[in-house]
């Protein structure tokens, strides 16, 4: 049995929660977070991180900016801390104790769960008994664990930015675009979901379809022309041509 504890109460903190609840060889000892928590009766909470018990892992589900500083403020030495983020370097976190990182490769919302068993835990540690520890916690809840430096989980991160929260904002934009003009988004989501369906068999390359992988400048011209809003114009312009490039064709 893994003994764990939680650091921070955000996204990530309450989907761990959950997931590791559920997982027969993992017992979360303690959730420490700067506000007071509901809903987790049968597990002790705390606001004070002097008051951490002492357990085989310790995971920082904080914002970037902060795991840092909450590293240094634990009074123990010489246990495993490990934090969840994607972009912040493993050596962040204070030297007083062993260094980790668990990362869950997954956007995250409050109430919308998540299938574990899907999504790739990246994780990276100094020795090898932390490195089967950290591997052995991953195999509980999913299906990929994989051992990624951090110089490679940087790379990963800016990778998904791109993938989900860029495409993410042109849902947005293409939402807001239709709103506007009195049309219903949901007539979207088959198109969404079918993109989305299309690249778990074929590469993005392959699947890519469109104006400007067809070079139908007519086409692009006549959406220029349905676009007031100049950030809009500058955006469809910058995608455009960034598809034609990728595919070896000029507009």
């Amino acid at each position: 049995m893994i003994s764990v504890i939680i650091i921070g109460f955000g996204n990530v903190g309450q989907h761990l929660y959950r997931v590791f609840d559920d997982a027969s060889g993992v017992s979360v000892l303690q959730i420490a977070s700067r506000s007071p928590i509901s809903g987790v009766d049968h597990t002790p909470t705390t606001t004070d991180l002097k008051q951490l018990k002492e357990a085989d892992l310790y995971i920082i589900a904080a914002p970037d900016d902060a795991i840092e500083g909450i590293s240094e403020q634990l009074t123990f030495t010489n246990r495993l801390v490990v934090h969840t983020s994607g972009s912040v370097a493993m050596e962040m976190l204070s030297d007083e104790n062993r260094k980790g990182v668990f990362y869950p490769l997954q956007t995250f919302s409050k109430d919308r769960e998540v299938d574990f068993k899907e999504v790739p835990i990246c994780y990276e540690a100094d020795y090898e008994d932390d490195l089967a520890l950290l591997k052995n916690l991953g195999s509980q809840i999913s299906e990929k664990v994989v051992l990624v430096s951090s110089e490679k989980r940087a790379k990963l991160h800016l990778a998904a930015v791109f993938a989900n929260n860029f495409t993410n904002h042109l849902y947005h934009l293409s939402e807001t675009y239709l709103t506007k003009h009195g049309i219903d988004f949901e007539l979207m989501q088959p198109l969404i979901k079918e993109t989305a369906m299309k690249v778990q068999s074929l590469s993005p390359s392959e699947a890519q379809t469109g104006p400007a992988i067809r070079k139908d400048k007519k086409t692009i011209a006549k959406h220029l022309q349905l676009m007031r809003d100049r950030e809009y114009r500058r955006i469809y312009k910058s995608l455009t041509k960034s598809i034609s490039k990728s595919h070896g064709k000029k507009l």
